[in-house]
């Protein structure tokens, strides 16, 4: 199902994208574009043009994370409990906006003592309150449709902050063209949390594994540590999964399949 989210969001992001256009940037065949075009198009999502899609109505008419929270929910949050983990306790922590940092949140409580910067009002409401953990909301205007934080003020926020660790979710990962967000807004936070972090991690599910999404974040090597689904090394369901795992290892990112 994650593969929808991809093309949804390719699709409210450039306005009108072709079908060859999807093939080349998700890694997949005009085939299966096709049947997703159809499958979003039934939910009401995108409506079908002539070699291609559009929206069929804006993000901030709910097709944004609200659309998207509940597809590939029980990988996401395998892969935030197994991320979780990794956080060391009495860490500052950064916190990416998105689906799969949306579920860490939850199991980060269980890592407390810990501070905790939030680049997204859904982190922050699952966050608040909960014993052990110093919340911080960083500033900013915050993406329609998206609940992610963003803007010059948002910049300024973090670029006065240092973290022990900045946990990432992205968009899009590719062999040749490293890490990749749809939103430039999205993707220049994103640069602002591996410039302030001692290391980074970044998560995401078999199917970003590919792509190359709009705006580029980073090359691979910007990340320490990948944490994504075993299923990203089955070519037949991911057939960019196993050039791009290659590739990261290559750049020097550990990286962790669950």
């Amino acid at each position: 199902m994650s593969r929808l989210d991809l093309t949804l969001r390719l699709v409210q992001g450039t306005g009108r994208v072709s079908v060859a256009e999807l093939s080349r940037r998700l890694g997949v065949s005009e085939m299966t574009v096709r049947r997703d075009l159809d499958a979003l198009e039934t939910r009401g999502l995108v409506r079908r043009v002539r070699g291609g899609a559009v929206p069929s109505r804006l993000p901030e008419e709910g097709a944004g994370f609200d659309t998207r929270q509940s597809w590939q929910a029980a990988t996401k949050d395998r892969l935030a409990a197994a991320t979780a983990e990794m956080v060391p306790p009495g860490s500052h922590v950064l916190l990416d906006a998105g689906t799969t940092t949306a579920h860490l949140a939850e199991h980060l409580a269980a890592c407390a003592p810990l501070t905790v910067t939030v680049l997204s009002l859904q982190a922050a409401t699952l966050l608040a309150d909960r014993p052990g953990i110093e919340l911080l909301i960083v500033g900013g205007r915050s993406r329609p449709g998206e609940r992610s934080l963003v803007g010059p003020l948002a910049l300024r926020t973090l670029q006065s902050l240092a973290f022990d660790v900045f946990v990432m979710s992205i968009g899009g990962v590719h062999a040749e063209h490293g890490w990749s967000e749809f939103s430039v807004d999205d993707a220049a936070v994103k640069q602002s949390g591996l410039a302030q972090a001692t290391r980074t991690i970044a998560v995401a599910d078999a199917t970003k594994l590919g792509v190359r999404a709009f705006s580029q974040v980073a090359p691979l090597d910007a990340v320490e540590r990948f944490v994504t689904d075993a299923a990203a090394r089955d070519t037949a369901t991911h057939p960019g999964g196993p050039r791009t795992l290659e590739a990261l290892r290559e750049a020097g990112v550990d990286t962790v399949l669950v």
